[in-house]
């Protein structure tokens, strides 16, 4: 008896342990008092602790509703982490069924003249937003927030849509102590966890028995006063809960790695995938939906299919514009052209209409989907082969399973003899296969209205060119002038346009002598509103810090100011993809007069490079001839998206582009 009180006492002391520690409103000096992380002292923050639970709550009247309720500690190191005092936690409102969030046990805890002193949140500090038709957030901002405050809140998040998990993140941009995430399942119900990122939890997994009361009324037959009865009775229901948790501790901070398209994606995380559910009674029913069973019932969606078949409130236009045309891509580039120009987006993502197309053309505003469905339209009505595509953006997460929240923009396609051709008609910067950087994301689904659908690579295949062209001469005291063209094509052209449009000119040369850091610029032009050209600026330039003059030797960089002085990559090991946007090829043509009275001592040699599975490559050519030096560089990178097995040979072939620019052109004075 003796030992077994023993090591009760142990449990329960250990318990008690776990509790203080993991448990709001338990703060103490020493962690008011640290100064920095332990283990990353770079962080501006850290999570001590999250906690979460998902179970699912039966009542008679609603049925099970799903629950999450999160626990959060946040330290806040420096003024750079004073974002992670707030939170915003967005959730779904429809005719269907409204979610619902709501803060508690909010406050913000700093140490004041050597006591704890806490701040709670106030109503002023809670706000609800509207993020679109069916999403609003709920946002909390924290008072008196300083370096060295803790900040802690409890949220609780009540959806009547049980098969739709929220996702749980182990690990952020900042360092995560301890992690933890309960699930607790009803018999009834099989979920598929999906997990993302590279930590590998800690799994416990359990059972629960539960049971559920409730009252059921009957009547009964009889004679005379008592001819019929009303009688209660209560009832019970047995069933049991998977119970699992994960936990991950010391998780890292995750640090943006150059060339990645959304760190999000190669996060710590799990989600749950709804596979089967077998109410008692019942049949067993799977959930196991393929992307083309999403796509068919997004198609079926009155905002999205709906909207494709209104056609009247723009055939007359376009009957106008493609008259005596023949030509499928003679269509294809007016009707786009016109979509582009007379609509404007008002930022909102989507594949649904949220005031419908007719709406939108008639205000020349409208969200993707409005103008993209729209195109769409337009192209089947002019005979054209035209289907939407469904997207995920960058700056979403690329989903590990169908479900509503897979997608989140629409695009349009056309197929021609020579393939597919994508359009998006949202930007003013646009053309056909030339999209807004933020649809460029992995692979889209492009839908027809016969249910069939196919995966389309959103990835541009096509090398975007920028070709450089200098005529320069090089004076005695080692400055360098003469006259720059710089042409931009496909990818590169849009975002110069995107870019230059809406800025004065004066602020854009200010940026750019900042990026060529020592020039100065004079008599610059620029034609970039003619899309059937490349962007094209010109300008005359004086530029003293590419050159070093040391006694009789001039030591010139061969690329001058477009020299590439760091290897980009600088990691010994890669776990995410290289992530280029899109292909590209720079070219440089270079034309230096060297100045009277010296002559060319030496050059650097010409090389080409190539990487393996024509990745990309580098060729170098120079040479002197009479009193001018002639260079011509020229470097591919030959894909959008390049796999982390090959970070070695890319960081090696970058460190060799590199090693090449910092030789010399070394010019020496006759004798």
């Amino acid at each position: 008896m003796k030992i077994f009180k023993f090591f009760m006492f142990l449990l329960l002391a250990g318990h008690s342990t776990y509790a203080q520690k993991y448990e709001l409103g338990k703060v103490t000096k020493e962690e008011l008092a640290q100064k920095r992380h332990p283990s990353d002292s770079t962080a501006p923050a850290a999570i001590l602790f999250s906690r979460g639970e998902t179970y699912m709550e039966l009542s008679e009247n609603e049925g099970f509703t799903l629950v999450t309720e999160v626990d959060m500690k946040i330290k806040i190191y420096t003024k750079d982490g004073y974002d992670w005092a707030n939170k915003a936690v967005s959730y779904y409102h429809s005719d269907n069924g409204d979610e619902s969030v709501d803060f508690n046990k909010a406050a913000t805890y700093n140490l004041i003249d050597g006591k704890v002193e806490k701040t709670k949140l106030k109503r002023e500090g809670e706000f609800d937003e509207e993020l679109s038709k069916f999403y609003r957030q709920k946002k909390i901002m924290m008072p008196d927030v300083k370096e060295g405050s803790i900040v802690e809140y409890h949220y609780e998040i009540r959806s009547p849509f049980t098969s739709v998990f929220p996702e749980w993140r182990f690990q952020e941009s900042i360092p995560v102590n301890y992690s933890e995430y309960t699930t607790r399942i009803p018999e009834y119900y099989t979920f598929n966890p999906v997990f993302r990122g590279y930590l590998v939890p800690k799994v416990n997994r359990t059972k629960n028995n539960k049971k559920f009361t409730y009252t059921s009324k009957n009547r009964s037959g009889g004679q005379g006063f008592n001819a019929s009865k009303t009688g209660f009775s209560n009832n019970e229901i047995n069933y049991f809960e998977n119970v699992v948790t994960y936990i991950i501790e010391n998780a890292p901070m995750l640090k943006g790695e150059r060339f990645v398209n959304n760190i999000d994606n190669y996060t710590s995380s799990i989600e749950h995938e709804l596979t089967m559910t077998q109410y008692p009674n019942e049949t067993v029913k799977s959930y196991s939906h393929t992307w083309e069973d999403l796509a068919k019932t997004i198609y079926k969606n009155d905002n999205f299919g709906g909207e494709l078949k209104k056609t009247n409130y723009f055939e007359d236009d376009v009957d106008a514009l493609i008259a005596g045309v023949t030509l499928p891509e003679e269509k294809l580039a007016i009707i786009f052209t016109y979509v582009r120009d007379r609509m404007n987006w008002n930022d909102y993502y989507g594949y649904s209409c949220h005031d419908g197309v007719k709406q939108a053309y008639k205000s020349k505003t409208g969200n993707i989907a409005e103008i993209n469905l729209m195109l769409t339209a337009m192209l089947n009505y002019a005979g054209l082969e035209a289907n939407p595509v469904l997207v995920t953006t960058r700056s979403s997460k690329i989903a590990l399973f169908p479900n509503r929240s897979a997608f989140n923009y629409v695009i349009a396609s056309v197929e021609l003899q020579g393939g597919f051709v994508l359009l998006d008609a949202s930007s003013k910067s646009a053309l056909p296969n030339i999209r807004p950087i933020r649809s460029l994301n992995w692979e889209g689904r492009l839908i027809k209205k016969d249910g069939t659908s196919v995966a389309i690579n959103m990835l541009p295949q096509f090398n975007s060119k920028e070709n450089i062209t200098i005529m320069g001469e090089i004076a005695e005291d080692g400055v360098i002038s003469g006259k720059a063209r710089d042409q931009y094509y496909d990818y590169h052209a849009y975002l110069f346009r995107e870019a230059y449009s809406g800025t004065n000119e004066d602020s854009y040369l200010e940026k750019l002598e900042e990026r060529y850091n020592g020039i100065e610029i004079n008599d610059y032009t620029v034609v970039y509103d003619e899309f059937s050209k490349p962007v094209t600026e010109e300008f005359n330039f004086t530029h003293n810090n590419v050159t070093d003059v040391i006694g009789d030797k001039i030591y010139i960089n061969p690329l001058l100011f477009f020299t590439d002085d760091e290897n980009p990559f600088k990691q010994e090991k890669r776990e995410y993809p290289i992530d280029f946007v899109f292909p590209t090829q720079y070219r440089y043509m270079i034309n230096l007069k060297i100045p009277d009275g010296y002559i060319v001592e030496s050059l650097p040699e010409s090389i080409a490079l190539a990487m393996e599975d024509n990745i990309g490559s580098f060729k170098f050519t120079i040479q002197a001839q009479n009193n001018q030096i002639q260079l011509m560089a020229i470097s591919d990178i030959n894909y959008a998206s390049v796999s982390p097995a090959y970070y070695t040979v890319l960081k090696g072939f970058y460190q060799k582009m590199v090693e090449k620019q910092a030789e010399k052109i070394v010019l020496t004075k006759k004798i």
